[in-house]
């Protein structure tokens, strides 16, 4: 075999280990028993394999596009926990269930990523290409799931409460003096936003407030689809809207303000993610915040000890967001007609 088609994967196959055994090995780490370390030895010298640091201890992180500022921050937190244990973050951002997905996938495998974590990509999908898991498993590479795990598959994952989101946005405008609340929600089948909805319609059904079902408007998570679907609440008469990102609640404030309303005399609204400068929007945004701090440090852990062969519990652990309540909600007012535009 050519030297410049051997890598870690061939030599985890030859040695009979997996790609974070290799990658142990190669990095000089604890954990690894003097056999398993002479087996991979021998592997790469029959295959002629050269270590090439450039890629030993890289950890890829599959995400949505980092415009999205809690993205960004989530990564950024991932590889400072990561960087103490010698392994580095390699950020991959794609459109979860994209073939630019599957493609960095094979990539890491290829050149021998030591783990993966998919934040908020195909994990949170209904529907996902089954072949991301099946080359995991045929790789034995390690990986760690944020906001959903895969469907039918064990591993372990680190999420959001997103149902209690829903439940403490509807709760904290109803306390408000709010009865018709909008929900400017994600794509059906993403499971943060399928939770995010759950939490809305089950609150609103316990505090009594009517057609909750028909005020819930689904659509991408950007600056655009919130737009759109708060101009359809408004058109429903909400005098409050949920909005399942920051970045639909400022397309919500356009429609709000094209309507000739404002924040929040006429309307009060509610984002998600705490996204950074929210507190500098006019008005400052009330929203609910992911704690992306604690959520990067517990992906870190789970996945530095899947490499060094420890224990890690399995399942989806949730993490409590928080209300952070600054001036785009207040007390509801009866505005009377809308303003025709």
């Amino acid at each position: 075999m050519e030297q410049d088609k051997v890598g870690i994967v061939e030599v985890a196959r030859l040695a009979e280990v997996s790609v974070a055994t290799v990658s142990r090995v190669m990095n000089r780490k604890s954990g690894v028993s003097q056999k398993t370390r002479e087996a991979v030895e021998r592997a790469m010298a029959e295959l002629g394999y050269e270590r090439t640091s450039s890629v030993e201890g890289i950890v890829g992180v599959i995400t949505p596009g980092l415009s999205t500022p809690v993205f960004a921050a989530l990564a950024e937190w991932i590889g400072l926990a990561l960087a103490p244990h010698g392994l580095r973050a390699m950020i991959c951002p794609s459109l979860p269930g994209g073939v630019q997905e599957r493609d960095y996938l094979k990539s890491l495998l290829d050149i021998g990523a030591a783990g993966i974590v998919f934040c908020s990509a195909s994990n949170t999908l209904e529907s996902f290409d089954p072949e991301l898991t099946a080359l995991l498993a045929s790789r034995r590479v390690p990986y760690v799931c944020v906001n959903g795990l895969f469907e039918g598959v064990e591993g372990a994952a680190f999420s959001t409460d997103d149902v209690s989101a829903g439940e403490m946005a509807v709760r904290h405008l109803q306390a408000l003096g709010h009865t018709r609340i909008g929900l400017a929600a994600g794509p059906e089948g993403n499971k943060p936003s399928d939770r995010r909805v759950a939490g809305f319609l089950a609150t609103s059904a316990k505090l009594g407030l009517a057609d909750a079902e028909g005020l819930v408007v689904r659509q991408s998570y950007s600056v655009e689809g919130g737009q759109f679907a708060a101009d359809h609440l408004l058109r429903l008469g909400v005098t409050a809207i949920v909005a399942a990102s920051d970045q639909m609640a400022l397309g919500a404030i356009r429609a709000i303000r094209r309507h000739g309303l404002e924040v929040p005399r006429d309307v009060s609204l509610i984002g998600y993610d705490d996204s950074p400068m929210l507190e500098f929007t006019d008005p400052p945004l009330t929203t609910v915040r992911q704690p992306i701090d604690r959520l990067g440090g517990a992906v870190a852990r789970a996945l530095v000890g899947l490499l060094a062969d420890r224990q890690v519990p399995v399942g989806e652990l949730m993490f409590q967001p928080e209300l952070v309540v600054r001036g785009s909600t207040g007390p509801y007012r009866d505005r009377g007609p809308e303003p025709r535009g």
